[in-house]
């Protein structure tokens, strides 16, 4: 099934960005169109008809269900589970993020309140047997219940169902002749931990009806474009899926916003010989990072969105409330702070002339000198240095600092705050960032990269060419990617190679189905099988890849517990999850090679505080003008229409043949 012209799409807060590229070719063309909040599919639409008709494959990023989920906005939905076990939801985790906090903030209120909750007459044990069968007889006065409620959406998760699902598979087929949506745990989330299970399940359903009709809206407006290109959807594991899996499992598309500057990164690194990289994102509200080891970004199979537990596998973002928008502010001590409050897009930082008061991190570039004076952002928004120097006068007072050295300090709360995101992702899971390149994208990411990977003792930054839209050039090089898990509770050593293989064949048929769905054969599916591993009496395991042989598996545990715990104890391991992931290579995309006018001469300068060397002259470049490895000496600016990327003093950067900046770091 080759794929020939893709366009890659990602829905932001203010901007959609679109990327074409060509399999096998280059990238063709990139632009940003006005997001459309109030419709978003219209805004995609609009972005297609301006980057031009025939596409083979329309690759999608978007925060619809993210932001759904933050904002309470789901359907009405109702949870059937087992009886007696209404209150899972209720009863939640007893969890304490902070041991010695007596202020801690009360627990979110359960996704689905209890007089939508019900229960049926069943019971299934953990090994599958069944102690109660279900009472089929209760089906319809619940039917009656839950057309009473006006009920859109049903999350099915009855006790113990990934041992056994005949019970919840039995009720969702009957309940879909009355419910237009029906969500069951078996198929979302086969594993055992019955709260995360069950806010997994009611989540997803939530969803399904407000993904449905976007994905109805766009793929009609695509249709009367004359749009024939499959539609795929970025998944927060960092893989696409169809337009029509997406309707049954919209929770995968949830914390998938940073998962297409990820997937660009890993495939830059893989283009460029990268062993290890960190994915580096500064926006205009928060700051995404992700470690790549082996040209593979890391996953996590649980995380947290709108204070709830989504256990799905999702690419292990930190992600932190520091970005060009975020405020400048005073804490009670006079201390600067910096975040996590934005000045989002609208006002926006002083400096835009948009109506901003508060100074922000955008406006502390323009007052140090760091961000070009007068410069002209995305083509439309002109700089103003007066503003900016406006905004931060009365915090420089209040710290009594001169104006750039406030300015410079609040850069380096900032970058504080980074920082340690970078080292909980690197140093606190056992790697050594001296062998890392940080690549870093979005607005604000080149300004910081340089000083940050000195403070972390890395030795290169990358800053990529298309670093304004990198998220959406993302969407077309990643592969359509399907998980599925099953709890499957076992010692190590009662264990053999030949039984552990028969029990990964349904689970092999169930992830490879909705890519023979889409046409693919076996052929071209490759099956990448894991186990969740633990010694024996711990609550936490830790994912391991499966390579067909038992003392393998157990050198494999032992070492990844010794990078991230130190020790290794040699003590009896149990496996809890049976995992499997189905990958269908998209084609290769090729780095386009940069066409730049290659004058090598900067067209602006002026004047810039750093804390290393005061105040000191500043060279602006265009990177269209950069020759081929021309050698850039720091302090250096080098200007994109979406992002700046600055060359601290005593760093070294020039231009590869993709258009990339490499920037050397001194040790």
């Amino acid at each position: 099934m080759g794929l020939s012209r893709r366009i890659g799409v990602d829905v932001g807060g203010t901007f959609t960005d679109l990327v074409v590229c060509q399999e096998g070719g280059s990238a063709l063309r990139s632009l940003k169109v006005l997001t459309t909040p109030e419709a978003p599919a219209r805004g995609v639409l609009e972005g297609i008809r301006a980057i031009g008709p025939g596409a083979d494959r329309i690759a999608h990023g978007t925060t619809i269900v993210t932001n759904a989920i933050i904002e309470g906005r789901g359907a009405v939905t109702a949870l059937i589970t087992t009886r007696h076990f209404r209150d899972v939801l209720e009863i939640a985790r007893q969890n304490r993020s902070d041991l010695y906090r007596l202020d801690l903030s009360p627990k979110p209120p359960p996704p689905i309140p209890r007089r939508f909750r019900f229960e049926v007459t069943e019971r299934v044990a953990a090994d599958g047997r069944v102690v109660v069968p279900l009472v089929k007889e209760e089906l319809p006065a619940l039917v009656g219940a839950l057309q009473a409620l006006g009920v859109e959406a049903v999350a099915i998760c009855l006790l113990h169902s990934y041992a056994a699902p005949e019970h919840e598979a039995w009720l969702k087929e009957a309940l879909t002749h009355t419910i237009p949506y029906v969500s069951a745990s078996h198929e979302i989330n086969a594993e055992f931990r019955e709260y995360e299970r069950s806010v997994t399940t009611a989540l997803n359903a939530m969803v399904m009806p407000l993904a449905d009709r976007y994905l109805a809206d766009l793929e009609a407006s695509l249709a009367r474009e004359g749009a024939r290109g499959s539609l795929h959807l970025l998944q927060s594991n960092g893989g696409m899926m169809s337009a029509q899996a997406a309707r049954r499992r919209p929770l995968a598309m949830a914390v998938s916003g940073p998962a297409g500057g990820v997937a660009a990164s890993s495939h830059l690194a893989r283009a460029l010989g990268l062993r290890h990289a960190i994915a580096f994102d500064m926006g205009g509200t928060t700051t995404d990072v992700c470690l790549i080891a082996d040209g593979v970004a890391q996953t996590l199979p649980q995380r947290r969105l709108g204070g709830h537990p989504i256990r799905l596998p999702s690419l292990a973002v930190e992600s932190i409330g520091a970005g060009g928008g975020s405020i400048i502010w005073l804490d009670s001590a006079g201390a600067l702070k910096v975040g996590p409050r934005s000045a989002g897009a609208r006002p926006g930082p002083a400096c835009y002339g948009l109506g901003g008061e508060a100074a922000t991190i955008t406006d502390a570039h323009v007052v140090a000198g760091t961000l070009r004076p007068d410069a002209l952002l995305g083509e439309s928004i002109r700089v103003e240095r007066g503003r900016a120097e406006a905004a931060l006068v009365p915090l420089a007072a209040r710290v009594g600092l001169p104006l750039a050295e406030a300015a410079a300090g609040a850069l380096e709360v900032a970058n504080a705050a980074m920082l340690r995101a970078i080292r909980l992702i690197s140093v606190q899971r056992g790697f050594d960032l001296r062998d890392f390149v940080l690549i870093a994208y979005g607005g604000a990411g080149p300004l910081h990269a340089g000083r940050l990977a000195r403070e972390l003792g890395m030795r290169r930054v990358i800053v990529p060419a298309h670093a304004g839209v990198f998220s959406a050039l993302g969407c077309v090089v990643t592969d359509l990617a399907y998980d599925r898990v099953q709890t499957y509770r076992a010692s190590l050593g009662a264990m053999t190679s030949e039984d552990l293989n028969r029990r990964f064949l349904p689970l092999d048929a169930a992830v490879a189905e909705p890519l023979g769905a889409e046409g693919y054969g076996l052929d071209a599916i490759t099956l990448a099988p894991s186990l969740d591993l633990r010694y024996l009496g711990q609550n936490y395991e830790l994912e391991v890849p499966w390579r067909g042989d038992l003392n393998v598996l157990r050198r494999d545990f032992e070492a990844l517990h010794t990078r991230l715990y130190a020790y290794a104890t040699g003590e009896a391991i149990e496996c809890v999850n049976l995992r499997v992931r189905a990958l269908v290579a998209t084609g290769e995309v090729r780095l386009p090679e940069w066409t730049g006018s290659g004058t090598g001469q900067p067209f602006s300068e002026h004047r810039a505080y750093f804390p290393e060397t005061g105040v000191t002259s500043l060279p602006v470049y265009r990177r269209d003008d950069l020759a081929l490895e021309q050698p850039l000496k720091g302090p250096a600016l080098v200007e994109d229409p979406w992002a700046t990327t600055l060359i601290y003093p005593g760093q070294r950067g020039q231009r590869d043949r993709f258009g990339n900046v490499h920037i050397e770091i001194s040790p």
